[in-house]
């Protein structure tokens, strides 16, 4: 389903984005919620980027529509070299890209990579995919994509 958007909701939730980054002194653009993340992606044509691994990406479920590009390799944890030219292969730099990873912590690093390589529309999805720990050490429960009954799929 297509969420149609005022130009100017857009303009706002952007501003929104870009006034986090500012606030924080980012290094790339700026952040969004999970929902902001959905009504850029399906009313402004962002494009979200998965940078979780692969494994992640099969058995915990993805956003239909996502690309996967992974900024570590599991089960070793080691970076993905091949992060940046892929990237470059798919993707213009103009291109509005939002960085999703589990909590929010390799989704930053990923959109300050982008910035630095000339990407100045990206974007980290607060709160990732599974959101943050609970008193547990359980994800799922505080944020997250799925936790907001975005779309999501489970291979």
């Amino acid at each position: 389903m297509t969420i149609l958007v005022r130009d100017n909701q857009i303009e706002d939730l952007l501003a929104t984005a870009l006034d986090r980054g500012r606030t924080k002194r980012l290094p790339y653009a700026g952040e969004v919620t999970p929902r902001e993340a959905h009504r850029l992606f399906t009313a402004h044509g962002a494009r979200i980027i998965d940078v979780r691994s692969l494994a992640e990406h099969q058995l915990i479920g993805r956003v239909p529509g996502s690309r996967l590009i992974e900024w570590k390799f599991w089960p070793g944890g080691e970076i993905n070299a091949q992060f940046l030219p892929e990237l470059r292969r798919q993707f213009p730099t103009g291109d509005t890209l939002l960085f999703l990873c589990r909590s929010g912590v390799r989704s930053h690093l990923a959109a300050t990579v982008a910035a630095e390589a000339g990407y100045h529309q990206s974007m980290n999805i607060l709160e990732g995919f599974e959101g943050e720990l609970d008193d547990n050490l359980q994800r799922g429960a505080h944020g997250g994509w799925r936790r907001a009954g975005l779309p999501w799929v489970q291979s």
